[in-house]
């Protein structure tokens, strides 16, 4: 058969197919009969040249094409991979000093209070792999949680466990075992989105579960909400409440593309400015936890600064923006790589770097042992190292009433100043948080504040601190607020 009278065959069988297929006004868009002719030939010309395909692929090539999927359907396809995730969990209670008073307990009657208190929470959660049972939430949706329930859609329930967490990028990864394979969400493609896309956002706001809401993507590349954090952020103003939190932001082609974490609010409800984890940065810490059981977070070991303008004059440089390395050091992947303080760093494997946090975000979400390409201007000429990346080791945490009940409320770590790099020595303790209305709270203390001191005892750590106020009836701490000296007296 030769060309023509094959194009006139395919054409003749594309519109039959067209005439068979019933037209559905409120799944697909309304086509022009120019515009349907159009595409008809094209690929109809494609086909002959091609000389590979069939009538039968043909025809469902261009079924495929005219077609598209309405948001019902789309939602209907994704959202049973959408979970709901309610935790149950206990921590001690905050108590008043009276109540340990034996003066208050006889002449009063003062009851014993509980020494703990049950708590309750949730969010949401999102399946990755239906087979492993593994899905995809906020680490503090999770966070301190004695039992953790997973709803699916069909009304199931299921035990969770945690594989692992990442507070610095506020994921976690949960598994739950299923007699049968579960319904999973495609990962799609975060750096190829666009301002203006069109996306849905499914999840469990106030414990509703399978409420979708849409809107668009608002804003690329914002910081994360707290200083710690790492990675950017995708702002949309899909609308999305306490609950939100570990479901799905997806696009029009049902792929994941965020997880969402946060919102921006003064009412504690939405108001259009809501934030989502990357898939890109998910894909990474889910690898990381599922490889290791943790985050091995890549260490570069340099002290750094951004670069500005009267800076660079000073320096004799011809740029304004990046990475000023101050120190580096020793024994550590900077120094290895051969990078130099005044080197200023530009780019991290052609990424390019304008500010610390760039850099930051840049290597603090690479593994370690990953090696990169680090660009650097020494002396107004470019030169890339190449640089294997340290581990940055975990800080460790502990809940303050663990020491002491007059503490109570306060989350506590070793201080150190430069906590990226290998000077690692602790000169401290440092508040990482405070609880409303906790007896830390109540004595005035504060997260970041800096703990070298109780009474005229200095401490370097938490097991000096330990050391020196378990058990003690009265603490007089010795502060530092914001450069300032403070003395916290505490007492039962």
């Amino acid at each position: 058969m030769d060309k023509n009278k094959l194009k006139l065959f395919l054409f003749s069988a594309t519109l039959l197919a067209f005439t068979i297929s019933p037209a559905q006004s409120h799944d697909t868009e309304e086509m022009s009969s120019d515009e349907v002719t159009e595409m008809v030939l094209e690929i109809i010309n494609g086909v002959v040249e091609s000389g590979e395909k069939s009538l039968t692929t043909a025809i469902a090539t261009i079924k495929n094409g005219s077609e598209k999927n309405s948001l019902p359907d789309l939602i209907e396809e994704t959202s049973p991979a959408v979970v709901r995730i309610a935790i149950r969990g206990t921590m001690k209670s905050q108590q008043n000093p009276f109540f340990d008073d034996p003066f208050f307990e006889k002449f009063f009657g003062q009851p014993q209070m509980p020494r703990e208190r049950e708590f309750g929470g949730g969010g949401s959660g999102v399946i990755v792999d239906g087979v492993l049972g593994y899905i995809i939430t906020n680490a503090h949706v999770i966070n301190r949680a004695d039992e953790i329930k997973v709803f699916t859609k069909d009304g199931r329930e299921y035990d969770a466990e945690v594989l692992g967490s990442d507070k610095g990028t506020d994921l976690a990864l949960i598994k739950i075992t299923s007699n049968e394979p579960l319904p999973e969400i495609e990962l799609g493609d975060s750096d190829s989105v666009r301002v203006g896309d069109s996306v849905v956002a499914i999840g469990a706001p106030f414990g509703l579960s399978q409420t979708v809401t849409s809107g668009i993507i608002s804003a690329l590349g914002r910081p994360q909400m707290t200083a710690d954090g790492f990675g950017e952020m995708i702002q949309t103003d899909a609308a999305i409440n306490p609950g939100n939190s570990g479901g799905a932001l997806i696009n029009l082609q049902g792929e994941l593309i965020g997880i969402p974490s946060s919102i921006f609010t003064r009412s504690g409800g939405n108001i259009g400015i809501g934030f989502a984890i990357p898939v890109s940065t998910v894909k990474n810490i889910t690898s990381q936890i599922i490889d290791f059981g943790s985050v091995k977070r890549g260490l570069l070991g340099v002290i750094i600064s951004d670069l500005s303008e009267d800076v660079s004059e000073q320096l004799g440089l011809d740029i304004d923006k990046g990475a000023l390395i101050q120190e580096v050091s020793p024994d550590s992947a900077a120094e290895d790589a051969g990078l130099e303080p005044g080197d200023v760093i530009v780019k991290v494997d052609g990424k390019e770097i304008e500010s610390v946090n760039d850099l930051r975000n840049a290597i603090g979400l690479k593994r370690s042992g990953e090696r990169c390409r680090i660009t650097i201007v020494r002396n107004n000429r470019q030169i890339t190292k190449n640089a294997k990346l340290g581990e940055i080791v975990a800080e460790k945490t502990i809940q303050a009433d663990e020491i002491n009940t007059l503490l109570a409320g306060a989350e506590l770590s070793d201080y150190v100043e430069d906590s990226e790099t290998y000077l690692s020595k602790s000169q401290g303790i440092i508040i990482l948080s405070v609880e409303p209305n906790s007896n830390a709270d109540r004595a005035r203390l504060k997260a970041g504040d800096i703990i070298w001191a109780v009474g005229n005892m200095e401490v370097e750590n938490l097991e000096e601190f330990k050391s020196v106020t378990e058990g003690k009836d009265i603490l007089i701490l010795r502060v530092k607020r914001n450069g300032r000296q403070l003395i916290i007296q505490m007492r039962k």
